[in-house]
């Protein structure tokens, strides 16, 4: 729960927290759209400009018409023969290297030919010039205004793509922090869980603070130029302004309503964030490297298009949350009252797809967490069971076409391709999909009794038709970029094609019902009734996500840093005594990476250190990322920190949390903790199975058929 602030109204019915935050990230989002169409666009609009303006007749086309001509300097009607006299009776000085080749004499004949292709030359520039000049009509010329206006926007943003994205990380982590919606273990609700948190968040802004300065003077000290010296200088503002903010809680703590607290719990409180400053700046300040927690946070600023992406496919997510496009798919399956467990399978597969459209398990948690929580719930699953699913909602796509996690991975890794990765990550899709669904059919107490396919399909034909338009508007806009654009949707672009589309068919949900009363269920209480007041909504709650999200990246960027400077990962021996060793120490450290790092980061250190020791130890490099992603997945759910738990509290509410505990307090054992035994168990099981089944296959000669039908690849 977060401490509330005040919400007054001010300018035009919105309040300044809306002004100075919601309004600069929102057209920092949509500069980002634009940075991410502007290539497609633009060659488009040079197509276009070809085919009005071009002439080939007069050999003219568009490109010569973007700009103003210029008029040539030459005289078009030059008397060749008065020319040639002049040069010849015009006394030149003699030159010491014209004498070294002998006659210095000039040849007539040969003066006139010069002067007969060069003036041939100035006719047709002359030429040229007047073709182009009858061609630049107003028409033209405003068009190629337009053109030339969008390319300028488009290249601007290009070249600032860091500081686009640091502006939108800066405002939107300022934003978190005034809010107090920075990820922790558990949210605040206390006065000690406040005030704490602020000590941590000003420790963690100070050293941060300090090691951006020092990483400045070392640059200034270097006597080379700093390129980007902006973004140092954003880093220092960004910090000084959280350390402020955090100082002044310190001194004065709001108080909450619900008392004190006790200190124990309110260090469960302090935002990891904090607690992975307060460590890597530690240790580096320790070990006498005071710029060390600078230069690896900038590593942000290396791979700026992948976390602006993040930033777009958060945006979508909330979008998405505005529209009854969920709630008209689950009335398609309603008619046929599977059970929880059926309903929630078929929930899983199909957020899949946006799970790996948004390249991170956590990403979906923010985005659609709330909604799977309630479907599942109204379908008649326990809290307990709803908050399984909901953690783990994430967990199954993320080695599905067009993940942006694989692409880093194929990026980085010459040995993989995203081809190779996506064909086996469908296999291990479908492992641990089945593998829940299994669990949760043996675990669970009631018996399913679904509809009569005589009744339930009639009932499910109806509920199509409201959706279909809805399908009419994802196809019309898909055909739009392929056909109009040349753009296909697919990992490169999804990023920027989602959030195009979620706001289509935000415009046309909106539209449609119009005018319409209905009763907007409880779990869709924060979705507005008009466009733009969705629109707004639903960025406001993006910079939130934006804000902890990113900063929690950031810093574990950071953590990253101290695993690779201490050099621990040496301490494990290059070559093993057999593959099946080396996999289980593998498996082991990715979970624990998973456990504290966020997959871009981790992705980054285990390209560079435990990569070459798979490939040693003779595992095939797609088997190893395979693992890596699904141990990745397992780690964000496991204790201390399971952070795809953390957000499921943060989407769900920390009472709707504290409900389902108490509910079943009185309960066994698996009951009291089936939000964290289910999908860990599921993991766990699914890890063993992509980790060590494709070695005990090559490994076992009675079992190498199986090689045969899948073509797995050999070790």
């Amino acid at each position: 729960m977060q401490l509330q602030t005040s919400r007054s109204r001010t300018l035009l019915g919105r309040t300044l927290t809306e002004w100075l935050s919601s309004l600069p990230v929102f057209t920092l989002l949509l500069l980002t759209l634009i940075i991410g169409t502007g290539e497609m666009v633009h060659g488009q609009l040079l197509k276009l400009g070809e085919s009005m303006f071009g002439d080939q007749k007069a050999q003219v086309q568009y490109f010569m018409l973007r700009g103003e001509a210029s008029k040539p300097a030459c005289t078009p009607t030059l008397d060749i023969e008065a020319e040639v006299q002049r040069q010849m009776t015009s006394t030149s000085s003699s030159d010491d290297i014209d004498s070294l080749f002998g006659d210095t004499q000039k040849d007539p004949a040969a003066l006139r030919r010069s002067l007969q292709e060069s003036n041939k030359i100035c006719q047709f520039k002359h030429d040229l010039y007047d073709r182009i000049k009858d061609h630049q009509t107003p028409q033209v010329k405003l068009y190629r205004t337009i053109e030339t206006s969008f390319f300028a926007l488009f290249e601007l943003g290009t070249s600032n793509r860091s500081l686009i994205l640091l502006l939108m990380v800066g405002i939107a982590a300022v934003t978190t922090t005034l809010n107090f919606h920075h990820i922790g273990i558990r949210p605040g609700h206390y006065s000690r869980d406040y005030w704490l948190g602020s000590v941590a968040m000003s420790m963690a802004s100070g050293l941060l603070l300090f090691s951006c300065v020092r990483y400045y003077q070392i640059l200034l000290g270097s006597g080379t130029a700093i390129e980007h010296e902006l973004v140092h200088w954003m880093w220092m503002g960004l910090f000084t302004t959280l350390l402020l903010i955090n100082l002044k809680r310190v001194i004065w703590c709001p108080k909450s309503p619900h008392g004190e607290g006790s200190w124990g719990m309110a260090f469960l409180s302090i935002p990891l964030f904090a607690h992975m400053a307060i460590l890597s700046g530690t240790y580096f300040l320790l070990h006498g490297h005071p710029a060390g927690l600078a230069i690896y946070i900038n590593q942000l600023m290396e791979l700026p298009s992948i976390f602006m992406n993040l930033g777009l496919f958060i945006w979508a997510g909330m979008l998405l949350k505005q529209s009854r496009i969920v709630d008209l798919f689950m009335n398609v399956l309603r008619p046929w009252k599977l059970s929880p467990q059926l309903l929630t399978y078929i929930i899983l597969l199909a957020a899949a797809v946006p799970t790996a459209y948004t390249g991170a398990s956590g990403i979906f948690v923010i985005a659609a967490g709330g909604i799977i929580y309630h479907e599942v719930r109204a379908s008649g699953g326990t809290r307990q069971f709803a908050l399984a699913a909901t953690a783990m909602s994430g967990s199954l796509g993320v080695v599905l076409r067009p993940c942006l996690l694989v692409v880093l991975i194929a990026a980085l890794n010459k040995q993989v391709t995203t081809a190779g990765l996506y064909h086996w990550g469908f296999y291990v899709f479908l492992v641990t999909s089945t593998l829940f669904f299994l669990a949760s059919q043996l675990l669970r107490t009631e018996r399913a009794a679904i509809e009569a396919p005589g009744v339930a399909i009639p009932a499910m034909l109806r509920q199509i038709m409201p959706l279909a338009p809805y399908i009419a508007v994802v196809v019309m806009i898909v055909a739009l970029y392929e056909f109009a654009l040349d753009t296909k949707l697919n990992e490169i672009t999804a990023p920027t094609i989602m959030p195009v589309l979620m706001i289509m068919i935000l415009v046309f949900d909106k539209i449609l019902n119009k005018g319409r009363v209905e009763i907007t269920p409880d779990y869709a209480s924060h979705r507005q009734s008009g466009v733009e007041s969705s629109i707004r909504f639903a960025t406001n709650e993006t910079i939130g996500h934006i804000g902890a999200l990113l900063s929690l990246m950031t810093l574990s960027l950071a953590m990253g840093g101290v695993i690779e400077r201490s050099e621990i990962m040496n301490l494990a021996p290059k070559v093993f005594e057999n593959h099946w060793t080396a996999m289980a120490f593998l498996v082991v450290v990715k979970v624990i990476l998973g456990m504290i790092m966020d997959p871009f980061g981790a992705v980054l250190l285990v390209s560079g250190t435990l990569a070459p020791i798979a490939y040693a130890n003779n595992i095939d490099p797609v088997h190893f990322w395979m693992m890596v992603l699904v141990a990745f997945e397992l780690g964000y759910l496991l204790p201390p920190v399971a952070l795809n738990q953390l957000l499921t509290r943060q989407v769900i509410g920390e009472a709707e949390v504290n409900t389902a505990d108490s509910e079943v307090r009185q309960l066994g054992f698996y009951r009291r903790y089936e939000r964290w035994i289910l999908p860990l168990s599921v993991m766990t099981v699914g890890l063993s199975i992509v980790a060590f089944g494709p070695l005990l296959i090559n490994d076992t000669p009675s079992l190498h058929f199986i090689k045969d039908w899948f073509v797995l690849p050999a070790h």
